[in-house]
């Protein structure tokens, strides 16, 4: 059965259909290994009472040999009436070839949150002293910025009529070596911003975390990132200024290279952050390595207002460890428990953390978490897989 939204809430039957893709590269090998956590976790916790039923939807390379298309209409519209679903990692060729088949589906279904949540787990090894300290959650606006993909190819007669309409109409004469350059389009825009902050805002708030802090380079793109910034306090003030008045609410704002050092320095000054496309993609990676790498790096895409969100492993596909049963599955299985709060399913969330946090800490993970362990055991994919549903079991 399918989940609808009605009056603004989530509608989900006990007996819930999940659209996933596989994924290219590795994913083959963490899906499953994802679907049978997620599904032990819902059996001890739930006790028969609630059941997913997995259909597989075709993206990246499976379907280019099944359909002729990496990303298959059918997918798109089961993806669009099931509201929500998760994936593992697609490929994107750097340079030339096809755009990124994540920036598309984000696109196409107007996902205009990506979340990523950032903590440290015990017993995971860290390269800072105190990955603790590390407990934030990124909004990372999905839609806009640099990633709206509005960009012409050197040499191109678009690229030529481009810069021609900077030089000639607009009297843009900052372009260094305009015969020899790329071009690309930044769009900001109020509504984007406003939706983008509101759900970082509501988010602070149902969760208690009252410091929402918004991270930009509006010292340089004024119009832009300044908008950003602009629009982000405008809308607090508007909007949520009882909560400002009361100390529910404090908002701030930092300049982006500046965030990034003081994430190092200090990240407990930091709860929840709202950013635009292309800074999140910088800062969601460094938080990441803060707490032991992407690897345990969970993220989703959501649109609040329709209700579609699709949760989705932050690594890439990792082609030089594909079938050889080495890759971590966290990443996907922490974006699973992401999936399971956002239905409203919490009951099975603790299992599949405590048996995670369990794991770490005895020092028993995939290679590339182990190796930096003390006492680190590296077990295979389908190893740690197991060992998670046993503690979850026998928990």
């Amino acid at each position: 059965m399918k989940i609808r939204k009605e009056n603004d809430m989530l509608i989900v039957p006990d007996k819930v259909t999940i659209p996933f893709i596989e994924g290219d590269g590795v994913g083959a090998e963490i899906m499953p290994v994802c679907q049978a956590v997620v599904d032990a976790a819902v059996a001890k916790t739930c006790g028969g009472r609630k059941q997913i039923e997995w259909t597989e939807l075709l993206a990246g390379e499976k379907a280019l040999q099944a359909t002729g298309s990496s990303l298959p209409e059918a997918t798109m519209t089961g993806f669009g009436e099931y509201l929500v679903g998760i994936k593992g990692p697609l490929g994107t060729p750097i340079g030339g070839g096809m755009r990124s088949l994540n920036v598309a589906m984000r696109q196409e279904l107007d996902l205009y949150v990506c979340l990523r949540p950032v903590r440290w787990f015990r017993g995971v090894a860290s390269p800072v002293k105190e990955p603790h300290k590390v407990d934030m959650v990124v909004f990372r606006e999905n839609t806009e910025d640099i990633y709206a993909g509005i960009e012409w190819e050197v040499g191109t007669p678009e690229a030529d009529r481009f810069r021609r309409f900077l030089m000639e109409e607009m009297k843009v004469g900052k372009i260094r070596f305009p015969d020899t350059s790329a071009f690309g389009v930044k769009p900001v825009s109020i509504e984007g911003t406003e939706r983008l902050v509101r759900a970082a805002i509501d988010y602070a708030i149902a969760h208690n975390r009252t410091n929402v802090t918004i991270v930009h380079k509006g010292n340089i793109m004024k119009f832009t990132e300044g908008g950003f910034r602009k629009w982000a306090y405008e809308l607090a003030e508007r909007e949520y200024a009882d909560a400002l008045q009361s100390g529910q609410l404090v908002m701030q704002d930092v300049i982006a290279d500046a965030f990034l050092q003081n994430s190092l320095l200090t990240p407990e000054k930091y709860s929840v952050i709202a950013t635009l496309n292309l800074n999140g993609d910088y800062i969601s990676d460094q938080l990441a390595a803060i707490v032991g790498g992407i690897g345990i790096a969970p993220g989703a895409n959501i649109n609040y207002a329709s209700g579609h969100a699709v949760f989705e492993a932050t690594h890439g596909t990792a082609p030089n460890i594909a079938g050889t049963n080495q890759a971590n599955p966290s990443s996907l299985i922490l974006s699973a428990v992401m999936m399971l709060e956002y239905i409203g399913w919490n009951e099975a969330v603790p299992a599949i953390i405590t048996a995670m946090e369990t794991a770490f800490e005895s020092g028993r993970a995939t290679a590339d978490l182990a190796r930096f362990m003390t006492n680190g055991q590296a077990l295979g994919t389908k190893e740690f897989g197991e060992l998670l549903i046993n503690l979850i079991n026998n928990n």
